[in-house]
């Protein structure tokens, strides 16, 4: 802390051997930051182009892969940075700006996938009022609550602790999340349960309507034609692969990494788990699964080899 400027710097000790292996670390993760951009891209550019996938199970994906691209470049450019420096450090205003985007994005992404399973559950159990259900406002109004909701959430505890005191300067991590709790004198508990209740509203209250609206079709479609268990099978997977992996993250995030004795090489691999995994897989699921964007996919490459 530099006490003349009263400017805080909080150290990044997350990582392990940077000064062995920064050049590797700096080639591999600045080669995945651009193929999550490129990948995540390309889709979203795709579903803006072609008129043909302005329906609402696009739409969603289109917001949750931009959610990707932004979640990344909050991220990615101050880790590349670090694995150059001598010295892996933050300012305490960047490193609430970082916890800011870092859970605002996450849990955008929960309510997004809410959102795609609300529409698929009418698409397939009520489809003969799909037209008047998913309407343009529908979709509109779905996507601000996606967005507004976890902002105005997740800016409370960010606002709040900005004259929190620290009596710790080192963060065990290499980028800013629920690790910089740890380096506060004191914790507040009404701030505590407030954690609690936004986690509810924005994680584990969607994810359950989530896995009631997929219940709900599964039985419907078993009930149904071969077509129908077809088209569920089609839309239905990715999105619930996309839930399980974001689930996964979502616990790892919440439990393991408030431990505090851990192997720091485990702490270090799942950290990057966390921004490398979720947001290569998402397009490439949403690009290989779903049969109108893979078309379109093909349809781009071919015409590249051409030229």
């Amino acid at each position: 802390m530099d006490a003349a400027l009263n400017v805080t710097y909080i150290t990044l000790g997350g990582y392990v051997e940077v000064q062995k292996y920064r050049y590797l670390y700096f080639v591999i993760m600045f080669g995945v930051y651009i193929l999550i951009i490129c990948c995540n891209s390309t889709i979203v550019c795709l579903i803006v182009i072609h008129q043909n996938l302005h329906q609402p199970m696009y739409i969603f994906i289109a917001a949750l892969l931009l959610n990707s691209v932004l979640f990344s470049t909050a991220i990615y450019p101050k880790l590349l940075i670090d694995f150059l420096s001598e010295k892996q450090i933050i300012s305490y205003s960047a490193c609430l700006f970082q916890v800011f985007m870092f859970y605002f994005l996450t849990c955008s992404e929960f309510l997004l996938l809410a959102a795609m399973a609300y529409d698929r559950y009418v698409s397939i159990c009520k489809p003969l009022q799909y037209p008047t259900i998913m309407t343009k406002t529908t979709v509109s109004l779905l996507l601000v609550l996606a967005w507004i909701l976890p902002a105005s959430h997740i800016a409370v505890p960010v606002v709040l602790n900005i004259k929190n005191k620290l009596c710790s300067f080192t963060l065990k991590g290499i980028y800013c999340n629920n690790s910089l709790y740890h380096l506060y004198c004191v914790n507040s508990l009404a701030l505590s349960i407030y954690g609690v209740v936004v986690l509810l509203n924005v994680a584990l209250f969607p994810m359950v309507f989530i896995l009631f609206t997929y219940t709900k079709i599964l039985i419907i479609s078993y009930r149904s034609c071969r077509e129908v268990r077809k088209k569920a099978a089609q839309t239905c997977l990715p999105h619930l692969l996309v839930l399980m992996n974001y689930s996964f993250l979502l616990t790892y995030d919440v439990t393991i990494i408030r431990v505090e004795s851990d192997i720091p090489t485990v702490r270090f691999v799942m950290t990057l788990q966390m921004v490398i995994f979720n947001h290569i897989f998402n397009p490439l699921m949403y690009g290989l699964k779903m049969k109108e964007i893979s078309k379109h996919l093909k349809r781009l490459f071919s015409q590249i080899k051409v030229n």
